[in-house]
């Protein structure tokens, strides 16, 4: 199975080829070059080397967020339109569970994180077992501070693996301090992404877990700038 997994949810983002869960090849984004003109660039290099191109491709796997909603428009309206083109399924993934899915710690609950600008960060927790990840409540966006009390709350004394991207943004925290104190740690995973949202992808797409380009959709979490203009300061995360 030839999968093709990208992510341009921010400025790190990723292409990468796979076959089944082997990754082939790896496209990192490190400019300042937009994704409009990068993207399609960077898939073709990166199929070049795999010695595919995208008509071989079987499964096309994409980030859908969260991250800023120019990047997050980006990656589903490009995989959208290969998928209607070559008629291909896509899996869409959450860029917090593919963090979170790169713990191999055996604890009941994982916490990802990654940074999102303006003093926020992008957090999820999952109740984690064998059969795999399941979200608690909702993805979110919030202070440092409050991600993690909430986190705390939900938690109620048991163990949590904490994996992050961007663990700068919580270390300096009393309400971290106090964790670390109980022998908690920060994770500290890659943001090239793509290489395992692309193993993601295959592994849900071997069970038929597969959408196409009118199911799915967009995970933006935090609103426009549009929104928070027209709406006022959104609720706290819980309310």
């Amino acid at each position: 199975m030839i999968v093709l997994a990208i992510d341009t949810c921010e400025v790190r983002g990723s292409v990468a080829v796979l076959n089944d869960d082997a990754v082939l090849r790896v496209e990192a984004h490190t400019s300042a070059e937009e994704y409009s003109s990068w993207l399609l660039a960077a898939v073709d290099l990166a199929l070049q080397f795999a010695k595919s191109t995208l008509d071989e491709v079987d499964v096309f796997a994409v980030a859908s967020g969260p991250g800023s909603f120019t990047g997050v428009r980006i990656g589903l309206s490009t995989v959208k339109a290969w998928s209607e083109v070559f008629e291909k399924p896509i899996v869409a993934l959450s860029r917090l569970e593919a963090v979170a899915a790169q713990s191999e710690l055996k604890t009941p609950y994982v916490a990802s994180f990654i940074d999102a600008q303006r003093g926020q960060l992008f957090g999820a927790l999952y109740q984690s077992a064998q059969s795999g990840l399941t979200l608690v409540e909702q993805e979110m966006v919030a202070t440092p501070e409050v991600f993690l009390g909430w986190v705390g709350e939900r938690v109620a004394g048991n163990d949590v693996a904490w994996m992050s991207t961007d663990p700068v943004t919580v270390v300096n925290q009393s309400v971290w301090q106090r964790r670390v104190a109980q022998g908690e740690k920060i994770h500290h995973v890659p943001c090239t992404l793509a290489p395992f949202i692309g193993k993601m992808a295959h592994q849900r797409a071997l069970k038929g877990d597969v959408g196409d380009a009118l199911s799915v959709d967009a995970n933006y979490v935090r609103r426009s700038y549009v929104e928070v203009f027209q709406k006022g300061p959104p609720h706290a995360p819980g309310k």
